[in-house]
């Protein structure tokens, strides 16, 4: 019951992650398969650790890395990443749910589809602009930084101790929702 517990909240964690960046979880996985016993890929998802999977996510990782971080580029970047990141989403809820066996492969995609693209929409909809008008775009690339070294800790994390996913998703909602508490009362007391 453990493990399937564990698949679950690691495959959650890992479909988080892709909504901030689609090819940094894909990557962990593909090289946490390869060299490590952390995580086994069944058919078909074992192709993630093969060298060119591993050689193309590696230079994916480094295009968006960098698009990710130019104020005008971004935009265009998350707009092609709109498709992406939820479909990262789903194949790595799907490849890395232990419970695969137990829970329908098209409920998997699903609930990856659907949290990678949530994700990727409260980024490219709410957050990033905001970041942008606030800073006139000098902040996009610090918060593209935060964003890519959250989703390894992230990844890695959803890999190798899947429990904290819980610890990590209520402090980040924590997180979120006071700082939008705090800019709302500080907006509430500058207009009264």
């Amino acid at each position: 019951m453990t493990e399937v517990i564990s698949g679950v909240l690691g495959a959650f964690g890992l479909s988080v992650s892709a909504g901030l960046n689609a090819y940094i979880p894909l990557l962990v996985v593909s090289l946490l398969a390869k060299f490590t016993d952390l995580i086994e890929l069944a058919k078909p998802w074992d192709a993630l650790e093969s060298w060119w999977t591993i050689g193309v996510l590696g230079v994916l990782v480094i295009i968006e890395i960098v698009a990710d971080k130019v104020p005008v580029v971004d935009q265009v970047n998350d707009a092609i990443q709109t498709f992406i990141r939820p479909t990262a989403g789903a194949i790595l809820f799907a490849a890395s749910a232990k419970s695969i066996t137990e829970i329908h492969p098209v409920l998997s995609l699903i609930c990856g589809l659907l949290v990678a693209g949530s994700v990727h929409a409260a980024k490219s909809v709410v957050a990033r602009p905001a970041v942008e008008v606030a800073t006139a775009g000098v902040g996009t690339p610090v918060v593209s930084s935060l964003e890519d070294i959250f989703a390894v800790i992230v990844s890695v994390l959803s890999v190798v101790v899947p429990i904290l996913m819980v610890i990590i998703v209520f402090l980040t909602i924590w997180l979120i929702a006071t700082i939008i508490e705090r800019r709302r009362k500080k907006k509430f007391g500058e207009t009264f």
